[in-house]
């Protein structure tokens, strides 16, 4: 058992009978009352997003996770099939435990998250940034680049990001597999 003082970003605990991976979390103490921990919890069966508050020191349930260099392979339906880098051993994955899925590339290196006692895989980790090359996008127009302009452009797995207008087609592109946001561009 653990108390709330152990959270933090990536914990999976036991919460309503289901494993959660904290997403989010912040230590609140208030000029009155007692302290709290206000945290943004993702259910690792169902994929929902669940915000919750805890009082100081309430008790934990940790689960025990281990995590392990998988490369993808290819998709075949709404299902991901993930190798073991170490033993060759292949592991086939729901498309909904994966956020940012269309993001993946062939060969792509992951960090798979393995329930400790069971075997059970639960979550997928994406590189925090990916290189792609922009497969189709509008040409800006001279002019437009004044703002802060984004036009929408295709990467080459099929995902869809907003880039900025000095974007073409055949860039090199690096993006943040979080939030989907283009980061800068990559000169070969």
């Amino acid at each position: 058992m653990a108390t709330t003082s152990d959270i933090k970003n990536g914990l999976c605990m036991v919460y309503n009978h289901d494993i959660y991976k904290v997403v989010e979390f912040l230590h609140v103490k208030p000029g009155k009352g007692p302290a709290f921990v206000r945290t943004k919890m993702k259910s690792l069966t169902n994929g929902k997003v669940l915000d919750n508050t805890f009082p100081s020191g309430h008790k934990i349930d940790v689960v025990r996770v281990e995590r392990r260099k998988y490369q993808f392979l290819y998709k075949e339906g709404q299902d991901f099939h993930f190798m073991n880098n170490e033993d060759y051993s292949q592991v086939m994955i729901e498309g909904k435990m994966i956020d940012n899925g269309d993001l993946l590339k062939d060969g792509e290196n992951v960090e798979i998250l393995f329930h400790a006692e069971d075997e059970r895989p639960l979550t997928i980790d994406l590189p925090q940034y990916i290189v792609m090359e922009v497969t189709y996008t509008e040409p800006g127009v001279k002019g437009n680049t004044a703002t802060n302009a984004s036009k929408p452009a295709t990467i080459e797995t099929g995902a869809e990001i907003n880039v900025p207008m000095f974007i073409n087609q055949g860039d090199k592109v690096k993006i943040d597999s979080k939030t989907r946001a283009y980061m800068e561009r990559v000169k070969d």
